[in-house]
């Protein structure tokens, strides 16, 4: 991958292997985004270092659920913070939340990446797919506590790999990265009925998937 004159980071890889629930996003962590935004607009080399540090497991995490792959994760990530750097300035406090703004251009770019490599893949757009993302992690969620961890994550994220990536897309972000309708609906740009029916279908998708392996839901 090409050199990028960006400032340097700190880069944490490891792939999701989610033991817990709960996002911890409260309205401190909210403000420290948009102070971070707003130091890193002032040139401070140190608050581009920590903003990438605090977002990188979560665009990553998106990354590699939606790819399953950790090195092809990897590149993707570093290209979202790239384009973070360059779009910084068009990112609008008082429009939006910096985590939606920052999913959403990941999800750009997974539409991007998808778009370049889908050679042998279903001709229809991820644009059309992309529903199934957030109703895989939902029942992949409530199956982590039938099974042991690590094994547990494994066969969710094979199961997820079977969706959509329309349903995988929304599973993820509902059920893993635990955005809220409005937020999915912002970063999908479609209205929230569509994100919950979405959420349903790949729910129910996944669920069958899991049966499949007999796994009991």
């Amino acid at each position: 991958m090409a050199t990028v004159a960006i400032p340097s980071a700190k880069w944490s890889w490891e792939i999701p292997y989610p033991t817990h629930r709960g996002s911890g996003r409260t309205s401190d962590s909210l403000d420290a985004d948009l102070q971070l935004v707003e130091r890193c607009l002032a040139g401070q080399e140190v608050a581009w270092e920590d903003l990438v540090r605090m977002h990188t497991r979560r665009v990553y995490s998106i990354c590699y659920r939606f790819t399953n792959s950790d090195s092809e994760a990897q590149d993707l990530t570093q290209d979202v913070f790239l384009r973070v750097f360059k779009n910084l300035k068009s990112f609008r406090a008082g429009e939006g939340l910096f985590i939606v703004w920052l999913t959403r251009l990941t999800r750009n770019l997974l539409i991007d990446h998808y778009r370049r490599t889908r050679m042998d893949r279903a001709t229809e757009s991820i644009e059309d797919q992309t529903s199934a993302l957030e109703e895989n992690t939902a029942t992949m969620a409530r199956t982590e506590g039938m099974l042991a961890g690590r094994e547990a994550s494994e066969l969710l994220q094979a199961g997820l790999q079977k969706l959509s990536p329309e349903l995988r897309e929304t599973v993820i972000l509902r059920d893993l990265e635990e955005l809220e309708y409005r937020e999915i609906a912002q970063v999908l740009n479609v209205p929230e009925g569509t994100v919950k029916s979405r959420l349903n279908r790949g729910r129910a998708e996944l669920a069958r998937v899991l049966r499949r392996q007999k796994i009991q839901i």
